[in-house]
């Protein structure tokens, strides 16, 4: 970790030093800003009343309508630090393992530029947020300059700027387009839901701007002093790094016979559902005097007798293991990592057909069979669905069992048997958790494992999540080579 102590201690050397030198760019590139941030500091009327008259007006239009609202809100998300942060530090962690140490530190200064200005200008600001007649949300803190609008800015405009390259020259406006729609839906959005007037989200858009300009010309002077040509904008950052940034540059088709694979998977689904459903009616309404009417009452009534309030805490926290949050966050960290080590679309959708088929199947079956929960108290409340199969488990099952999948043949580093251990163990310590809950019967988790069987099954049959590695792909960084991710970040913040 020498390298990464060596950048704290020297603020990115002259990265740092080419964007102070850019300083009369940025004052004008933000002039309009400036002027922007004088009159909303001095409350100049005609602005004040332009702002809120909007903020009203939109206010009436969309505060009735529940749908717009909750689209307006999953929009509004897309700007929001959580998935910000998680865009700028898997585009890092994916730059540093192909080795693109540059473009990395270029990511990093470009987000911390950002993090610093909005709190910063919102303190010295210090505006109040609209109050309207029906709040739709509350948001804490200033309103001076948006923080999502500034976000999604830099952070959208400079994973462009840095992925340009490895898209095609014919798509390359659409993809500027396509970013400057997500960025100005995200800006709307905070006007729309009345959490920010008008000139909160313009000048965040114009001081996003400025700083971006800066950022991409003081990497452009980086360039020029290493006797780097210096393209357009439109070219990006680092047009000769497109293979590296690429992700998948060397993969031909994703799937040899695609056709035949969808209508494979297409049928496979149709027939794990009719096991499921048939499984699923029996064990709920025809298995009186089996063992499964055995099993399924005496562990809900031995896990009721057994409670306790530490063990109600216990399987509250990892019951939530299994909820969808825990699970997407598996996935969104996962698939990024893979393709940037591996370079293959395969595995990812391998991973994301996984998680699709699931949950497909376990609302078609849930819906199908209507099973009643155990006839004991259920620590959870209600739920929207019956009770089997059980989601929280199959989702578990389904995750870890095609994490396991994708890694066990491309290493052969004793860490590999980890994946193997959590494949079993997170979805067992789900299952108990849901069986003393009262919220799950143990057939259900049989139905939970029949489908993650099934369905991974047929999947790993039509997609070969793995054929790359059994025709000789080798990863971009080794496992036994991670430390040196340090390394390229600090080589990249040194002069050459």
């Amino acid at each position: 970790m020498t390298g990464v102590k060596e950048v704290l201690r020297r603020p990115l050397g002259h990265f740092t030093q080419r964007s102070l030198a850019g300083l009369a760019l940025l004052l004008a590139a933000g002039v309009a800003f400036a002027l922007l941030l004088v009159l909303v500091r001095v409350e100049w009327t005609p602005l004040y009343d332009v702002d809120h008259g909007i903020a009203a007006w939109l206010n009436d239009q969309i505060a009735p309508i529940g749908p717009l609202v909750t689209v307006l809100t999953a929009i509004t998300d897309l700007g929001g630090r959580p998935v910000i942060m998680w865009l700028v530090s898997v585009a890092v962690v994916g730059l540093l393992i192909r080795k693109q140490g540059r473009l990395a530190v270029y990511v990093i200064v470009t987000g911390l530029g950002a993090l610093i200005l909005d709190p910063s200008l919102k303190t010295l600001v210090d505006r109040l947020r609209p109050e309207v007649d029906v709040p739709i949300g509350t948001y804490a803190g200033q309103s001076f300059p948006s923080g999502h609008a500034l976000g999604s800015m830099v952070a959208y405009g400079a994973i462009l700027l840095v992925f340009l390259p490895a898209i095609a020259p014919r798509w390359r406006k659409l993809a500027i387009a396509l970013v400057g729609v997500v960025v100005f839906l995200i800006g709307f959005t905070r006007v729309a839901l009345g959490v920010h007037f008008v000139s909160d989200v313009l000048g965040a858009w114009l001081l996003g701007a400025a700083w971006l300009g800066i950022t991409a010309y003081a990497f452009r002077l980086w360039r020029l002093e290493r006797g780097r040509p210096v393209a357009a904008l439109t070219e990006g950052l680092e047009p000769e790094a497109a293979h590296e940034v690429a992700p998948a540059p060397d993969e031909g088709k994703l799937l040899p016979h695609a056709r035949a694979g969808i209508a494979e998977l297409v049928v496979g689904w149709v027939l794990i559902f009719g096991v499921l459903y048939g499984f699923g009616t029996y064990v709920s309404y025809h298995a009186d005097g089996t063992f499964f009417a055995t099993l399924d009452t005496a562990v809900p009534n031995w896990f009721d007798e057994h409670r306790t309030p530490w063990r109600d805490d216990f399987s509250y926290w990892w019951s939530k293991v299994g909820d969808t949050h825990a699970i997407l966050l598996i996935g969104v960290v996962f698939c990024p990592l893979v393709l940037a080590v591996w370079r293959r679309w395969r595995p990812v959708l391998f991973v994301a057909l996984t998680m699709f088929g699931e949950l497909s199947l376990f609302l078609a079956s849930a819906a199908a069979v209507d099973r009643p929960r155990p006839p004991i108290e259920n620590l959870d409340g209600p739920m929207p669905t019956s009770s089997f199969p059980s989601g929280h488990i199959a989702a578990t099952l389904c995750i870890w069992v095609a994490v396991a999948v994708v890694i066990f043949p491309r290493t052969d580093r004793w860490w590999r048997w980890v994946f193997v251990a959590l494949a079993v163990v997170m979805p067992v310590g789900v299952a108990v958790s849901r069986m003393y809950r009262g919220m799950h019967h143990p057939t259900d988790f049989m139905g939970a494992i029949m489908l993650t069987a099934l369905w991974i099954g047929l999947l790993y049959w039509v997609v070969r999540p793995n054929a790359d590695v059994y025709e000789g792909n080798q990863p971009s960084i080794e496992s036994e080579d991670v430390d040196t991710l340090d390394d390229e970040l600090a080589k990249a913040s040194r002069a050459e």
